[in-house]
């Protein structure tokens, strides 16, 4: 018995190690032959009219869209490409987004010290309000650089950037080039005895420039537009600290009103963090800061810079899509204020696992301007808010697990929303807004969850109260099932007093996700971060499959 089990463990061993050998093999084949990745993505929708909501006629009926990346990488090098088509764009997104083509490619080199990129790319320089770009694909938003980058690391904690290029515009280029350099320093990894300091400090540095040029016929313009930005970051134990001001040489536009104004922008940010505790403090001032590598462009085309909207960013549907704040350009002043406290496990009000509650509220008003003559717009003090508020949000949000199945959140919102000033609209004014949510889920077994989400909210404004209920089912790790109905029970038209139902599948295996669903979809606004597109009212049926490998 003993000698068979030795001839077991003898040949076991030896199978193993002509597996590992096997493996081993197969990762120098990989290594040397390099790896492919790449992600899919495929959005169609079918339109039926719908007068009642305000569905327009779709001529295609089927409007699809969608795109694929495919990189390649060996060693140092990688490479890849984006295809896109769109037959046509799917409504909500900007017309101009037709037809197929290859608006990404790049090819990449990347070792400890260098990286150079020759083709597209996405780069930020510290918190983008100097210089970002990026993609928001579910805002039909892409300002990609098209150029050459290259990022430079010569002493250990100090990176340097440099980037030049042209920017997207649908699948041309906008007419503008950018050029711009960026420094961080990481001041405690430069030296060993720094290193382990309960003080952090990082700072950095950037410069951008864009060049257009002037064929204006009426007004004499800057064919150079230059900004310069400098940032801080502290950290001390429990305590940060964030700091960034950019300044912009007077820079003249469509959005602008064509002003040689200088613009400028501040963003500062101190928190607090131990376990149970966080709070965050934060203001922003904006004020002349659009800064785009085409002077005529408007809404989210060809924006060098990105301006974050110092807002909590909802996830319910209602705040969401309803009264969701987009960033003025022009000028602003903002704060926010969050605290985030979690109720120890155990304890009378904490429960038996403990409760979270979290206390959010912001706000935003114009600058306090006085108005100039020849062109020079007007003049602000700087650290004094404007009498006009564009938007307030105060909302708290309870969350609790009851038992090892049962899981709640309740949350109360209230809104002050200046539809005029953040839409872009007249005759609306300003809308006050009360909302309710309450989310519970209940874990059935292991693979079953049920959820239920109700909200509702309250105004005498606009188009009056709503209330949204939604049952998900999901059967993990492949299904799940979602009823949703949207109703607009307070519009003082009694005619527009509708039910937006809709129903939706889904399946998810691996990399790959199929999601389908039919109804009604209500007019409204999708914002990402400040940014901001408007969604059409549509009924019909909706498509979208991702594949990641």
């Amino acid at each position: 018995m003993q000698r068979l089990i030795g001839w077991v463990i003898s040949w076991f061993i030896v199978l193993n190690s002509y597996a590992l050998a096997q493996t081993d093999e197969i990762q120098q084949i990989k290594s040397s032959l390099g790896e492919i990745h790449g992600n899919f993505q495929i959005d169609a929708q079918y339109y039926r009219i719908d007068s009642a909501i305000g569905a327009p006629n779709v001529p295609e009926k089927l409007r699809a869209q969608g795109f694929g990346n495919i990189n390649y990488t060996r060693g140092h090098f990688a490479a890849g490409l984006r295809y896109e088509t769109y037959q046509k764009a799917l409504q909500g997104f900007d017309p101009r987004y037709n037809g197929n083509g290859i608006p990404y490619r790049y090819v990449n080199y990347l070792n400890d010290n260098l990286e150079i990129t020759i083709g597209n790319y996405y780069e930020q320089f510290g918190s983008g309000m100097i210089f970002r770009a990026y993609e928001e694909r579910g805002l039909g938003y892409d300002n990609v650089m098209d150029g050459m980058r290259v990022r430079i690391s010569p002493y250990k904690g100090v990176t340097l950037k440099g980037v030049f290029g042209t920017q997207r515009f649908f699948f041309t280029q906008g007419p503008g080039i950018v050029r711009g350099a960026d420094i961080d320093v990481l001041l405690n990894e430069m030296n060993e005895q720094l290193a382990n300091l309960p003080f952090q400090i990082n700072f950095g540095g950037s410069w951008v420039s864009k060049f257009q040029k002037d064929e204006d016929p009426i007004y004499k313009l800057p064919q150079n537009v230059a900004a310069g930005a400098g940032r801080v970051r502290m950290t001390y134990k429990k305590f940060s600290f964030d700091a960034e001001y950019v300044y912009k040489v007077n820079d003249p536009q469509t959005v602008n009103g064509y002003i040689y104004k200088p613009g400028e922008a501040l963003l500062v940010s101190l928190g607090y963090a131990q376990k149970g505790l966080g709070i965050t403090l934060s203001a922003k001032r904006i004020d002349d800061m659009s800064f785009r590598s085409d002077r005529t462009a408007t809404g989210n085309n060809l924006l060098i810079n990105y301006l974050p909207a110092l807002t909590r960013q909802h996830t319910y549907i209602l705040p969401a899509t309803i009264y969701p704040y987009a960033t003025q350009p022009n000028g602003e002043m903002a704060f926010q204020a969050e605290c985030v406290y979690k109720i120890k496990k155990g304890t009378k009000i904490g429960g038996p696992y403990g409760t979270e509650i979290l206390i959010n509220y912001s706000g935003v008003n114009s600058l306090d301007t006085i108005a100039l003559p020849n062109g020079d717009g007007y003049r602000s003090d700087f650290f004094k808010v404007g009498k006009t508020v564009y938007f307030r949000d105060f909302n708290i949000e309870i969350t609790r697990k009851f038992t090892q199945k049962i899981k709640g959140t309740i949350s109360y919102l209230y809104f002050v929303y200046n539809k005029d000033i953040v839409q872009g609209l007249s005759g609306f004014g300003t809308i006050y807004a009360n909302m309710g949510i309450l989310d519970v889920s209940y874990k059935i077994n292991d693979s079953n969850t049920l959820r239920f989400e109700s909200q509702i909210l309250e105004t005498k404004q606009d188009e009056g109260g709503w209330t949204t209920a939604l049952i998900e089912y999901t059967r993990s790790p492949n299904w799940f099932f979602a009823v949703l109905d949207q109703y607009n029970y307070g519009n003082r038209d009694v005619k527009k007093r509708l039910h937006y139902p809709n129903v939706m599948i889904g399946y998810i295996k691996g990399g790959n996700r199929i999601t389908v669903s039919y109804g009604r979809q209500r007019a409204g606004i999708l914002c990402v971060g400040g940014v901001c597109r408007n969604v059409p009212a549509a009924n019909g049926l909706t498509i979208s499959i991702t594949s990641t490998f």
